[in-house]
């Protein structure tokens, strides 16, 4: 699958043939049996597109889908104009073929985190796969590192920062379902934030203790008693956008004043930290200030967390991915999609609006 963004304004979807080269020593072929559509896959695949002006073209076995891209949006994407971009972070299948380092995988199903997984073959480093447990199966091992990965590393920010507890938005998809199953098996006290009632519903029927739902009229006054409770100095923010992060930091400025002895006018010496690691509101990040002096606000991104901490702990984290596959890290989809009809209008329209628990997987070689 190829996706390009003309200079004329057009998104171009599209399949074709391509040739599968010979696997380096450390190299395999992977037949491609499952790969998710994260949201992280919808930037490529979709970017800056109108998503309300697809239309199909193509033929029945091999299918495009077209889409306008306003004039405005382009300058965001000038690094990929008239590209065709490979698309798919990562996905599962079984080892077909291999160079002389990985033999011994020939047989052997393993998820890889390698660009271009929607595709029927794909070759990958050994360095990005993950052998899968015997018995595992494509559909559990596809989520195998996005997911897990980013919910590992956010646990593992909070202990190298001397953190305690944690704040989480956009907690109920199918990354905070995750969050929230680690955190109760690590013993982490976590405060969900979402967007509605039914979602608070949905997380509590799951064991979460701390769900907030930020429509509501007392959510301030909620979240900071609930920070208060946990102790929590540390958020991860997938909105980015508008005023919840202000809203986040200044109620742990507010719980950590209710522990003051003494009035200070640069308030609470206690550093308060926010991480945004999505974009689901794209307006900018509006800070009012009212949280004295002890904060930060930064980006985060799993990949180059993990190259901070060294091959060894990401090492630590994977293996224990594959440990609990099926239980911490495990997905629910709702439905699986062949190639082609990830490229029909309807079914883009579906998996492009991103609803609380719907996760499709792509399906390369069929069911």
């Amino acid at each position: 699958m190829r996706s390009k963004v003309t200079s004329g304004g057009k998104l171009e979807l599209s399949l074709e043939e391509a040739v599968v080269p010979e696997p380096a020593a450390d190299e395999v072929v992977v037949r491609v049996e499952a790969a998710p559509i994260n949201p992280s896959d919808l930037g490529m695949l979709l970017g800056p597109a109108d998503a309300a002006t697809f239309s199909a073209g193509g033929t029945a076995e091999r299918p495009t889908a077209t889409a306008v891209v306003p004039q405005s949006r382009l300058a965001a994407v000038a690094g990929r104009l008239d590209q065709g971009m490979l698309v798919g972070n990562e996905g599962a299948g079984v080892v077909i073929a291999a160079g002389a380092e990985a033999i011994a995988w020939v047989g052997r199903r393993v998820a890889t985190r390698t660009f271009g997984m929607y595709a029927q073959y794909r070759v990958a480093r050994m360095a990005d796969c993950l052998l899968l447990p015997h018995g595992a199966t494509a559909r559990q091992g596809a989520s195998a590192f996005i997911n897990p990965l980013t919910a590992l590393g956010m646990v593992e920010t909070l202990r190298r920062e001397g953190h305690s507890a944690l704040v989480h938005t956009a907690a109920a998809s199918s990354l905070g379902h995750m969050l929230n199953r680690l955190c109760q098996a690590d013993n982490i006290p976590l405060v969900n934030i979402v967007r509605s009632a039914e979602q608070v519903a949905i997380l509590r029927g799951i064991g979460a203790r701390y769900v907030l739902d930020s429509t509501s009229p007392d959510f301030a006054a909620a979240l900071t008693d609930a920070v208060a409770e946990t102790n929590a100095t540390l958020a991860f923010d997938a909105i980015g956008g508008g005023t919840l992060v202000a809203t986040i930091l200044s109620c742990m400025e507010k719980a950590a004043s209710r522990r003051a002895t003494t009035y200070n006018r640069y308030g609470s010496s206690t550093h308060k930290q926010v991480y945004i690691y999505g974009g689901l509101d794209l307006r900018p990040t509006e800070l009012s200030r009212s949280f004295g002096m002890a904060w930060g606000v930064g980006g985060w991104l799993m990949t180059w967390f993990l190259q901070k901490i060294g091959s060894r702990d990401t090492q630590r984290l994977r293996e224990r991915v594959a440990a609990e596959l099926t239980t911490t890290f495990a997905t629910h989809y709702t439905a699986e999609i062949s190639l082609t009809e990830a490229l029909a209008p309807a079914v883009i329209a579906a998996y492009n609006k991103r609803a609380t628990g719907e996760k499709y997987l792509i399906t390369p070689n069929g069911p």
